[in-house]
């Protein structure tokens, strides 16, 4: 059973996932922090000094011993752009990786020769032994 797990977790495939959980989860920290840190205050400043993330709508008061209730919508519509800042990003960085492997495809490979170059090759070398 050890030797079955061992084969399985070290195939080409189970190890680049996890490599790509790890670089994804650092790579999403990243597009967090440029939404909350650089998008969001743009955007607040661009409508007026808004912070988007602590807008919400009060839904009911607080009453003896129950917090108020609040739709923080605000909330919601950042963890929307994060996921289309996040989605974009990774969409431009497959392109990215997908030109590189089409431009690597498309350098022309060296022209094989033709049978009748193999053909005098061979009757080349099979004179030069008889020498």
């Amino acid at each position: 059973m050890l030797k079955e797990f061992k084969k399985f977790a070290m195939r080409g495939n189970v190890v680049d996932l996890a490599v790509g959980v790890i670089i994804g989860g650092a790579f999403g920290k990243i597009v967090t922090s440029l939404v909350n840190d650089i998008i969001m205050p743009l955007i607040g400043l661009i409508l007026g000094g808004i912070n988007l993330s602590s807008e919400k709508i009060l839904l009911r008061e607080a009453i003896e011993g129950v917090d108020a209730l609040f739709l923080s919508y605000g909330q919601f519509l950042q963890s929307v752009l994060d996921f289309l800042i996040i989605a974009f990003s990774i969409f431009i960085f497959v392109k990215l990786i997908n030109s590189f492997k089409k431009k690597e495809e498309e350098k022309p490979k060296p022209a094989e020769p033709s049978k009748e170059e193999v053909l005098l090759t061979e009757i080349r070398d099979l004179l030069r032994e008889k020498r």
